[in-house]
């Protein structure tokens, strides 16, 4: 019996001590379990760790922010470095030293989650993008900013956003050199930049696009606190970006007519076809034009997404233009005979093109068709008849026709019912000298 009481005791002994190895194995070789801030949304994890796979001679380890993601994990560094028992200890320390510590800590954090609540928003969240946005907004320069962004934007396959940032960051080294700092970027500093771009007989229009895409990066840089709410120089009462007047763009429905019954050779028919569908599918942009499929074509619609908002909107508006006898007619003349489900509408794509390659291939039939349009326009007296003006006459013929705001709104794919006020409002000058004229007509 006391042989069996011996044996017990020492088997006691054993599993002490290797509960206690394995203790010590996990704290030493695993990363410590123990997070201060953690954050989980979409399955997206956040937390701030004691990284105790690699330590220093002081035995310290350095403490970073660890984001998983489909089972990926990624770890980035807030520049601290702590023991083990500090690190248990800094939850509850009232030490003045070791707060600002956790307050860094709790910095880094946010900066990390800040960031990728943002591309959720934009539902663009991977590791590339949330990587280049924490090297822009770690970075002072709003040059590298530009960069960043750029990279980020054709990793995402957004090429006409890619090529707007760039062209705007062109314009900015051309005022600012190549190293502008995010605290010179004050409200003279946005002064003088318009002047200067007035001063080489640019748009208001250009102006205001390329100030917006300075804005978002200041955006960005306050939201992770490389700038201060004091030196953010936007809004109301700091600088405020201009809007340009708009062009004319809207026509008649007799102009409308005249531009549709016109007879030129073949070619200039094709393009003009492509103007007047483009009109008639909801004022359609010819980059998502070209991209219809007839897989699009749904029980006598055709059902598209723009590509412009597809990314960043929350809510994925489906476009829905009715498939009219016109629309048919032009299907049937210019459209690729074999109609599977899988094959495009017009014969402009392989499916094989970059997304670079796709609004390559856009602007060159944009550029055609314009050259097409003038040729028309000069032969009826009418201005400044592009491809854009096909969306403009699209809602403004609605909006004089009676159609419900919501209606064009919606047909439009705009997310808020005031851009769509906002965008039909500079195009009725003719009804408001018309209306003047009734004030005196006794």
């Amino acid at each position: 019996m006391n042989y069996f009481n011996v044996v017990f005791f020492y088997f006691q002994l054993f599993l002490i001590f290797v509960c206690k190895l394995c203790v010590h194995i996990f704290t030493k070789c695993l990363i410590n379990p123990n997070t201060m801030f953690i954050y989980a949304h979409n399955g997206i994890t956040i937390a701030s760790m004691l990284d105790s796979r690699r330590g220093t001679k002081g035995g310290k380890f350095p403490v970073k922010i660890r984001v998983t993601f489909n089972r990926d994990r990624k770890y980035y560094s807030t520049g601290k470095s702590l023991s083990i028992d500090e690190w248990e200890k800094l939850p509850a320390t009232k030490s003045r030293a070791f707060s600002e510590i956790k307050s860094d800590i709790q910095i880094s954090f946010d900066k990390v989650k800040d960031i990728i609540q943002a591309l959720e928003a934009e539902s663009s969240f991977s590791f590339e993008s949330l990587n280049s946005r924490l090297g822009r907004c770690l970075n002072d320069s709003i040059n590298s900013a530009f960069k960043a962004k750029i990279k980020s934007l054709e990793i995402e396959g957004r090429a006409g956003t890619q090529v707007y940032y760039n062209c705007a960051l062109t314009s900015f080294e051309k005022f600012a050199g190549e190293n502008i700092q995010f605290i010179t970027v004050n409200v003279d500093w946005l002064k003088r930049y318009e002047k200067f771009m007035l001063n080489k007989s640019c748009s208001y229009t250009t102006i205001g696009m390329y100030l917006r895409a300075m804005r978002a990066l200041m955006n960005d840089a306050k939201r992770v606190d490389v700038i201060k709410e004091s030196q953010y120089p936007f809004g109301m009462g700091k600088y405020e970006i201009p809007t340009g007047s708009g062009r004319k763009l809207a026509l008649t429905l007799q102009q409308i007519n005249s531009i549709v019954n016109y007879n030129g050779n073949p070619v200039t028919e094709k393009y003009r076809d492509l103007w007047f569908f483009s009109y008639l599918c909801n004022g359609i942009n010819f980059t998502d034009l070209i991209r219809l499929k007839y897989s699009n074509i749904q029980n006598g619609e055709i059902c598209f997404l723009r590509a412009k908002t597809i990314r960043t909107s929350k809510v994925k508006k489906e476009i829905q233009a009715t498939l009219t006898p016109e629309i048919k007619k032009i299907i049937k003349r210019w459209g690729n005979p074999e109609r599977r489900p899988d094959q495009y509408i017009f014969p402009y794509l392989n499916g094989k093109e970059s997304p670079m390659e796709v609004r390559s291939k856009a602007q060159d039939i944009i550029r055609r068709t314009n050259l097409r349009l003038k040729e028309i326009g000069d032969a009826l007296n009418i201005d400044n008849l592009s491809t854009y003006s096909a969306r403009h006459s699209f809602a403004t013929v609605l909006k004089r026709s009676g159609a419900n705001i919501a209606y064009i709104s919606e047909s439009l794919g705009h997310a808020d019912q005031k851009t769509t006020e906002n965008y039909l409002a500079s195009f009725e000058k003719d009804e408001r000298i018309k209306n003047a004229a009734l004030l005196t007509k006794f």
